[in-house]
């Protein structure tokens, strides 16, 4: 066909070709990737460790023996007895429902060591560091996206279960699902998996664009449930039992009696005897509870000897009580134990979700209805100081008018600082005066305070406002409670009638007024917050807003931007230094809030016993330690039978 273009030939596909190139072009891409991620881990740097603490410096190493502070040959045997005020009706510590049994959290362990439910760290001598103890170690990524526990293969529930990473996946979701939801909803927001990758490891993986402090740590340290025995039973977290579920602790339930006693006794069996965090602790062989319905029973019960140790907390009696036989024979010990950790925050707290006292105003003239120094000088025989602080008597305590770092750090904060917070010194409890408790001058300025808000005195010498509503105010007291604080409430209240409030005290049985106090049914109520020495995501569940309106560990709903962000500076510091300087911010601006009458405390410990136990000595700066390292002495208790004192 000359002169003609050949017809073009169809092209011919060769599918295994194709797909071979593919599968070659694939592969290069995999290994390249591989590559990259290889690269990628060379530069990740990966901690493993026995213990945890943010910035890393535990004081014991990984060979430790144990803790400095404990006798390590202390001898195992013995009770020791407590009590506990009014009643109780679950051994369910975590429901929000019912009054739980003391110490019923005890029976449980945690991957990490540690004594937060008593409120002291551990180990005794060190904050906020703890260590393995369900875990044998942990790993985690330097940025702390994620951590993995290796768990001790021999760890075991009472009932001879093992205890395994599901176990533990299983708790933390419980704590999700039926959990107070406080606790829960901050948890979700940063841990955004919890996997068992086989049965003795665990791996958690938290948010992106969070602070890292207390993700490894709060993980850590919840509590480890059997899941066999909750999927048997039916058993909810969120009710209210007296069985207890078996734990893994060295102590389980032996007996309970409802509103009469609870006997924790040592387990023989328990499988962590060998560790090195346990050396020298957990000596006695049972605790034993013993409940009264208030603290003129219980006090009666202890001279008698129905119970050996007793932590005193009412002014009267340690001034005064102790005048009796065994107490002046020496068979009774008082002691005042050093304390090194910062006092409660306890006071007089407002419900801000009251709209009447949504006011500053108001608040401080109320505030100034309390007369610190006539009450202690009239009814606590001086033993206390004032509080000013939330972290009082420790360098983080804010003191005179910011400056330096921490003004640096409250002016970056623009508009959400008030002026008169830069340019004032740190707001400090009035002073009253101690010879009469109507102090008239703090009386006129709070009448005055009260006249600018509005609430005007009527003809009938109440305070109404615009809208003829009454200035009323309740303070429910528990009747569990010792006459003291009675007492203390009383004068209180006998102030802001004089101001013209409608004030009253509601004296009410325990479980009353725990429930009144967890659905916030109060105007004020003696209520306390948590000191704090280091910066943690549990701040902003105790003083954060997102929570506010339901949360049981911020009884005053405290919401503030302000000291939302000053919390958030806390968590992204990068050293000790920048946190420390944002913790004091954070104090000032929590007293600025005042929505706390802040009252009395003690840089002491109060401790009567029948002298049958010893400690060691020192005790380490941040625990008392009576039911974690002191010990039953045999000869001492025999002594005291020899003498027919018990």
């Amino acid at each position: 066909m000359t002169g003609q273009q050949a017809p073009a030939k169809a092209p011919s596909f060769d599918i295994f070709a194709i797909w071979r190139g593919l599968v070659l072009f694939t592969g290069l891409c995999i290994a390249a990737l591989m590559a990259q991620v290889a690269m990628a881990d060379e530069h990740e740097k990966v901690i493993t460790s026995h213990g945890y603490s943010f910035f890393g410096d535990l004081k014991y190493p990984a060979d430790y023996e144990h803790f400095d502070y404990v006798n390590p040959d202390a001898p195992k045997g013995g009770e020791i007895s407590l009590y506990a005020p009014g009643t109780f009706d679950s051994m369910n510590p975590y429901s929000r429902k019912g009054r739980a049994g003391r110490l019923s959290w005890m029976v449980y362990e945690s991957l990490l060591g540690g004594s937060e439910a008593t409120g002291e760290p551990l180990p005794g001598d060190r904050y906020n560091e703890s260590y393995g103890l369900l875990a044998e170690r942990l790993e985690y990524d330097e940025g702390k996206t994620w951590v993995i526990f290796h768990m001790r293969p021999e760890a075991r529930f009472a009932d001879g279960t093992p205890v395994t990473a599901q176990d533990v996946v299983f708790s933390h979701n419980l704590f999700l699902e039926q959990g107070l939801r406080s606790y829960a909803e901050a948890v979700k927001r940063r841990v955004l998996s919890a996997e068992a990758l086989d049965d003795h490891r665990v791996k958690f993986t938290f948010a992106e664009g969070i602070s890292r402090r207390s993700l490894i740590d709060q993980v850590g340290g919840t509590p480890v449930f059997p899941r066999k025995w909750y999927e048997e039973t039916g058993a909810r977290l969120d009710e209210p039992r007296l069985e207890a579920a078996p734990g893994s602790g060295p102590y389980q339930v032996k007996s309970s009696e409802v509103n009469r006693n609870i006997v924790y006794e040592r387990n023989p069996d328990y499988w962590g005897w060998h560790l090195p965090i346990n050396k020298g602790r957990h000596n006695f062989d049972r605790i034993r509870i013993e409940y009264f319905a208030d603290d003129n029973a219980a006090f009666e019960a202890f001279k008698a000897g129905i119970y050996t140790f007793r932590p005193e907390g009412n002014s009267k009696t340690w001034a005064t009580g102790y005048d009796f036989p065994a107490a002046n024979q020496g068979h009774v010990v008082k002691e005042e134990l050093p304390d090194g950790l910062p006092p409660t925050p306890s006071g007089f707290v407002f419900n801000l979700g009251r709209e009447v006292l949504k006011d500053k105003r108001v608040r401080r003239a109320i505030a100034l209805g309390f007369n610190f120094e006539w009450t202690n000088q009239s009814l606590q025989y001086g033993l206390f100081k004032q509080r000013h602080s939330f972290v009082q008597d420790t360098p983080l305590q804010a003191e005179g008018v910011p400056d330096g770092a921490e003004l640096e750090l409250l002016k970056s904060l623009g508009d959400l600082v008030p002026e008169d917070m830069l340019t004032e010194p740190a707001v400090m409890a009035h002073e009253s005066n101690g010879d009469r408790l109507n102090d008239r001058r703090n009386l006129r300025r709070a009448m005055k305070l009260l006249d600018e808000a509005g609430w005007a005195v009527g003809d009938d010498g109440k305070r109404r406002n615009a809208d003829g509503e009454l200035l009323s105010i309740e303070i429910p007291i528990s009747a569990s409670g010792s006459a003291t604080m009675s007492a203390v409430v009383e004068s209180f209240v006998s102030n802001l009638q004089l101001m013209g409030i409608d004030a009253r005290f509601d004296k009410i049985d325990a479980a009353q007024y725990t429930a009144r106090e967890r659905d916030r049914d109060y105007d004020l109520i003696f209520d306390s917050y948590v000191a704090f020495l280091e910066a943690g995501t549990g701040l902003h569940q105790r003083y954060g807003s997102q929570e506010a309106a339901f949360s049981l560990f911020n009884p005053a709903g405290l919401a503030s931007p302000m000291v939302d962000a000053i919390i958030d500076l806390a968590l992204e510091s990068g050293s000790k230094e920048e946190q420390d300087v944002a913790l004091t911010a954070l104090d000032r601006a929590l007293r600025h809030e005042f929505f706390m009458i802040p009252t009395w405390y003690l840089d002491k410990s109060w401790v009567a016993y029948w002298d049958m136990y010893d400690y060691p000595e020192p005790l380490p700066a941040y625990a008392t330690g009576v039911l974690d390292f002191w010990w039953y002495d045999a000869e001492k208790a025999q002594a005291l039978k020899d003498a027919g004192a018990l």
